[in-house]
């Protein structure tokens, strides 16, 4: 099995990785790579987007790199690949991005994008830091978790989605913030699971060893 983390030059890849390698070792699920070439996201069995920086830039880069983006949008709606999309890598898979400028997503989860505004002023944006998991429906990613986990975030949007049941779990930061995402063969988590210790190690695993 081969597990195909999209290099589109946006993304922590390097230690993304190593937590995606070595999970892999852990339960025997095959090979792991970091790629910009379409054709190994095109036979890849699994696909992760990551990505940093503003929503309208990381999908432009993300059109613009040579295939890439074509080549995945066929390997996750024509082929059914178990896809995970991590931090602004998750929030491309909304329906619009309102960063910046309205932008177009990949339609793949019915939501938008939008600034996360904390009841109490106290709070600061971005949201950094480690908040707590509370897990809404039940998946087979949450395998060995539980509500108060806790995650490692660095960000300032998030997505707002439409319908309740592609919520997986969120976080509370004087306000509800989507933490995870999901339907069919597709994954989002707004958080760094590379970054996110245990937490995030199993969820990597529950990730790649889940069967859609």
């Amino acid at each position: 099995m081969l597990t195909a983390i999209i290099d589109y030059e946006s993304g922590n890849l390097h230690s993304a990785h190593k937590a995606f390698e070595r999970m892999a070792r852990e339960v025997d699920a095959g090979d792991v790579v970091v790629t910009a070439d379409a054709d190994v996201v095109a036979k890849a069995d699994r696909i992760v987007l990551p990505g940093d920086g503003a929503f309208p830039a990381c999908m432009a880069a993300l059109k613009g790199a040579g295939g890439l983006y074509d080549a995945m949008v066929e390997a996750v709606e024509v082929k059914a690949r178990p896809f995970l999309g991590i931090c602004v890598g998750m929030q491309l898979m909304a329906s619009l991005g309102r960063e910046y400028e309205d932008t177009a997503g990949l339609s793949w989860i019915d939501g938008e994008v939008t600034k996360i505004t904390p009841t109490d002023p106290a709070l600061k944006v971005p949201h950094m830091g480690w908040n707590d998991l509370v897990l809404d429906h039940p998946h087979a990613v949450f395998e060995g978790l539980k509500t108060g986990d806790h995650c490692y975030f660095v960000h300032s949007y998030h997505m707002a989605v439409a319908q309740d049941a592609q919520r997986l779990a969120h976080v509370d930061y004087a306000g509800d913030v989507t933490a995870i995402i999901g339907r069919d063969t597709m994954l989002g988590m707004q958080f760094h699971p590379e970054k996110s210790q245990s937490t995030g190690l199993r969820l990597i695993a529950n990730f790649l060893t889940w069967k859609p």
